[in-house]
Parts: C-alpha cells; sequence; structure tokens
C-alpha cells in the first residue's frame, strides 16, 4: 500500500531545506548510497518509492523529526516513539552486523521471555 504522503513530503522538506535534487544526490553519495537524481525525482513525482531505510535517511538529512506525524500517521499515544540517540544506535547496530550476535546476546534479546506462571513464586531460569 502505498502513502500518498511520501512524494509530497520528500519534496517539500528538501525544497523548505533550500537544497536541489543533485544536492541530496550528492548527500547520499557521501553517505556511500548511489542515488541518481532521477531516482529522487520519482520518488518525489510518486512514480516509486524509497526503501523504508532510505526514506529515514532522508528525513534525517531534511530534519524531519517527526516521522510518522509528518507521513500522515496519527492515532493514540501509544505509537512507539525513537529518540535521536536511540536511532543512532539503531544505525550503528544496522552498520555492523558482525557484532549483532554478541549485542544480541549481551542484551539477552534471543531468550525466550516468559511470565511466570504464579508472580508470587517465579519460576528461575535455567
Amino acid at each position: 500500500m502505498r502513502n500518498e504522503y511520501i512524494p509530497r513530503v520528500l519534496k517539500e522538506y528538501r525544497k523548505r531545506n533550500h537544497f536541489t535534487v543533485n544536492d541530496v544526490s550528492l548527500m547520499l553519495r557521501e553517505r556511500s548510497l548511489e542515488v541518481a537524481p532521477k531516482t529522487i525525482y520519482g520518488w518525489e513525482s510518486g512514480q516509486a518509492n524509497p526503501s523504508a531505510d532510505m526514506l529515514l535517511t532522508l528525513c534525517e538529512m531534511y530534519n524531519i523529526t517527526d516521522v510518522l506525524s509528518v507521513f500522515g500517521y496519527s492515532g493514540d499515544d501509544s505509537c512507539f516513539h525513537v529518540t535521536s540517540s536511540e536511532r543512532a544506535l539503531i544505525e550503528s547496530y544496522r552498520s555492523h552486523p558482525e557484532l549483532q550476535s554478541a549485542i544480541n546476546k549481551l542484551l539477552d534479546l534471543n531468550a525466550v521471555r516468559k511470565k511466570p506462571a504464579s508472580s508470587a513464586n517465579p519460576a528461575p531460569d535455567t
């Protein structure tokens, strides 16, 4: 399902930041992301959508902090919000796949979490 806000928001925020399409292409290249100006025009015209990672990169470049609301997602207050430092951690985690296993183990992310049968006598971990 396409989000009709993506093309409009990308173009609007690029212009708000006084970037040309060529500027954005060069800025992405500096981040080791090869994206032709033609592709950026495609995103802004709705002919194609950037990947989720690319969209987050563009949001960072365009100083879009409230990504969900900017792209038309609103709702209850139970939305999951990520701070800029949390986003940096996620990006660093993704850029180091060789460390992900160790990080998962350190943070106990691979463990299956079960609720104890009784809160008075929780079952010991084995």
